[in-house]
């Protein structure tokens, strides 16, 4: 696994993209950016176990690396489940292409190419939206959501993990001193963070927990819990009646 150092640099682009250079180290920087990570996987497959039914799509948009799928596929052996990730990064569709042939697993999952808002979903067991939500536009995501609600089928469920804001100013400033604690035990020097963080302004738009579940249940969903939270990170699970 090749080590996330992109902020090391100080020519390090302005503003972050998902470009070939970050698909090179994204594994790394999503084990030592994001708290809980392999764990909410571990949470997401469970609840994918209890809901899904034997045969069914599961989407992951926003797949990057394929890391997700590759997990669920590995532990999810017995229902004969369609996986299939999307991704609009060409460098994030072949990490993920080649991950699943280095692992066997490319009669089982499918890597698309495409804008996650604009390609159209078939009829679907469940979504994953992990870390993705937050880089789609504020105002489209109710739209966004609405079209997944209408993917899914009946009883299908999706599956949301975010960065998160609070309205308490606060607790907000502790939640972020908090993460660039976890940040800093994870090897990432001050400038490191510094930079990371003004590269994402602006691009990466957290909701609260509560905009969230609001913006679920305004696209369709009536039954909407939080599953997982971490100061500053928050999993949801939607499903539809």
């Amino acid at each position: 696994m090749t080590k996330d150092n992109i902020y090391q640099d100080p020519q390090a682009p302005a503003d972050f993209t998902f470009n070939s250079r970050v698909a090179e180290v994204f594994d790394d920087m999503l084990q030592r950016s994001v708290p809980c990570y392999h764990q909410v996987i571990d949470m997401v497959a469970t609840l994918l176990a209890r809901f899904v039914q034997p045969g069914d799509r599961i989407y992951d948009l926003g797949c990057s690396t394929g890391t997700t799928l590759l997990e669920l596929s590995r532990r999810m052996t017995t229902s004969e489940l369609e996986f299939v990730g999307i991704d609009n990064s060409p460098a994030m569709i072949d990490k993920a292409t080649l991950k699943a042939e280095m692992f066997a697993k490319q009669d089982t999952i499918r890597f698309i190419h495409g804008d996650i808002a604009a390609v159209e979903l078939e009829p679907c067991g469940a979504c994953i939206l992990n870390y993705t939500l937050q880089f789609i536009r504020p105002l489209a995501r109710q739209s966004f959501l609405t079209r997944l609600h209408q993917a899914l089928k009946p009883g299908g469920v999706l599956i949301i993990s975010e960065k998160i804001i609070c309205h308490d100013l606060e607790i907000n400033r502790a939640f972020i001193d908090f993460y660039h604690d976890f940040k800093r035990s994870q090897g990432y020097t001050e400038t490191e963070i510094a930079r990371k963080r003004a590269a994402l302004e602006n691009i990466l738009i957290p909701f609260s927990i509560r905009e969230n579940s609001e913006l679920l249940q305004k696209s369709g969903f009536s039954q909407v819990e939080t599953f997982f939270q971490w100061f500053n990170f928050a999993s949801f699970v939607a499903i539809k009646d």
